[in-house]
């Protein structure tokens, strides 16, 4: 009987995720990034094919890509990604190799340039690989949760991911409910406007959405803030003072970081939610209030009442039900379109609200590959809203240019070491060292000289792996300045420099090249000496530094 893919990937899926019986199917997809056609980012092609044994062959041709949840699609359609297929395959341990044919489409996989075949293993592909073809569209290979497909209203959240998906779910089956709710989330990951859509949901969205941030508040002020309080109950006391709590009577009001309430504040709060009555700061008679609250946090709680700085029955009456709101490094999926999105916006506020709406294919990629798989690579610390800031300052920071450009500032923001060098080139590469003062570069006189402009890529990619990355023999190969060089990298879509590379990603060509420095030049096609300075930084010590 011939060996099934299926019950691998199927089976490795699940263990990985100690699922059982009756968990979600997980399969294999392809998300569009980055497309120079804009409205194709979301863009997905499920990969059930492979969960059956069978190949995929992806190509500027075939598959079409399609919405999630519509039918009809299109296939990928760049006219710089060629008609000669690459090939995805199921392996036997659930992984997914990629195979790309000679003279066929120039692949970037997870950042480093690829060449023959790459097996991704089963944790790898679900946690998302970021695709480069012909330097123009970027595709995510990552895991889709087959149960909750399709989900019609999004609430306004932007994103089709599994974690999404499921926190839709819940939100929708709690926000008739009239009990507390307790949303957990790292810091950025849009807890606010999960509470928003409970309240939009609920019985009382036509009352208040009254919101409060905890950890904005003075703590001696907490109290007064939000229960109210009675001229002259404290110094400062001039007037009768209402609080968030009777502002928000008949509907909604949202605490977030109500781990930083102060323990006298949480004696209050817990009194509120068991007997819908409050103290005024200075009051000596009850006021009783109806308000629904949802509260949010990003600390361990349970932590904090371990060291005694919460109250465990607080907890037990915040936590009515509680919502977990995924990380964005969780939802590599919705990198792509969430970007997007707050691109129209900023472009609108500019007045440039036609700027993606181009349908030409063979139209530049206004979001470079390169810097759309950094995007989907990044580790996102402060999640939607840096993603969110750094959308802004990428789009007004290229204003004018045909192109986003990231800056030093932005690379800091994505993850991207500096480079300690005393003097650099275009995009980070490390510039050689002068030979002579002021004294013309020797050169071979059979090598006339010629303008950069007269330079294709593919002669400068020739001549670059045929000097094995030494920047100034590329350049006396081609006859231009050395600088030009630099130049000619920074306008190229398919070309990086050591500077462009994740510690992750060198960390792993090290162990793949067993070290050797030579080797790991040809794999991930950077300068030599600048990367030997990126190991350096690393505290790895490679064979031929």
């Amino acid at each position: 009987m011939a060996h099934d893919p299926l019950a691998d990937i199927s089976t490795a899926a699940m263990q990985e995720r100690g699922a059982s019986r009756g968990a979600p199917r997980v399969v294999p997809a392809l998300t569009v990034v980055s497309h120079p056609v804009p409205r194709r980012v979301g863009d997905r092609r499920l990969l059930e094919a492979l969960v059956a044994g069978r190949p995929v062959a992806l190509s500027r041709n075939a598959p079409d890509f399609a919405p999630p949840g519509s039918s009809l699609g299109l296939p990928l359609a760049d006219p710089f990604v060629s008609r000669k297929p690459l090939e995805l395959s199921a392996l036997p341990d659930g992984g997914v190799r990629l195979t790309v044919p000679e003279d066929g489409t120039h692949v970037v996989a997870a950042g480093v340039p690829l060449q023959g075949a790459r097996d991704f293993g089963p944790s790898e592909w679900r946690d998302g690989v970021a695709l480069e073809l012909s330097g123009r569209v970027v595709l995510l290979l990552h895991a889709v949760e087959l149960d909750g497909e399709g989900a019609a209203d999004t609430l306004g959240m932007v994103g089709e991911s599994a974690g999404l998906r499921r926190l839709r779910k819940h939100i929708e089956r709690v926000a008739d409910l009239d009990v507390s709710v307790l949303i957990r989330g790292e810091t950025g990951t849009g807890k606010e406007l999960v509470a928003q859509a409970i309240h939009r949901l609920g019985p009382r969205k036509a009352g208040r959405f009254v919101s409060v941030n905890l950890g904005a508040i003075p703590k001696e002020l907490a109290a007064a803030e939000l229960f109210g309080s009675q001229k002259g109950a404290y110094s400062g006391a001039t007037r009768d003072r209402e609080g968030f709590f009777r502002a928000a009577h008949g509907g909604t009001l949202f605490l977030d970081e109500v781990g930083e309430a102060p323990p006298e504040v949480q004696v209050m709060l817990l009194r509120v939610l068991e007997t819908g009555e409050l103290y005024p700061v200075g009051a000596s008679s009850p006021v009783t209030v109806d308000v629904r609250l949802i509260a949010a946090t990003d600390a361990h709680l349970e932590e904090q009442i371990r060291d005694g700085r919460f109250k465990a029955p607080l907890l037990h009456r915040l936590a009515g039900y509680d919502l977990r709101v995924p990380a964005l490094r969780e939802r590599r999926e919705d990198v792509g379109r969430l970007f997007f999105h707050f691109a129209r916006e900023e472009l609108a506020a500019l007045g440039e609200q036609g700027r993606l709406d181009t349908e030409e294919p063979h139209a530049e990629p206004w979001l470079p590959a390169p810097l759309a798989s950094r995007l989907v690579r990044a580790a996102w610390p402060g999640n939607i809203r840096q993603l969110r800031n750094l959308t802004r300052q990428l789009v007004i920071g290229s204003r004018g240019q045909a192109r986003l450009q990231a800056d030093a500032q932005l690379d800091e923001l994505l993850g991207v070491p500096e480079v300690a060098a005393p003097a650099r080139g275009a995009k980070g590469l490390e510039a050689e060292p002068a030979r002579g003062s002021g004294a013309p570069e020797s050169r071979d006189a059979a090598v006339p000289r010629r303008k950069p402009s007269q330079v294709t890529e593919a002669e400068l990619l020739a001549a670059l792996r045929a000097s094995a990355w030494d920047l100034k023999a590329a350049a006396d190969a081609l006859g231009i300045p050395r600088p030009s060089v630099y130049d000619l990298i920074e306008r190229s879509p398919n070309l990086r420099t050591a500077g462009d590379l994740g510690a992750d990603e060198i960390t792993r060509c090290f162990e793949a090249c067993g070290g050797d420095l030579d080797a790991m030049v040809r794999t991930l096609e950077v300068s030599k000496r600048a990367l030997g300075r990126r190991l350096k930084e690393l505290g790895l010590v490679a064979k031929g530094t």
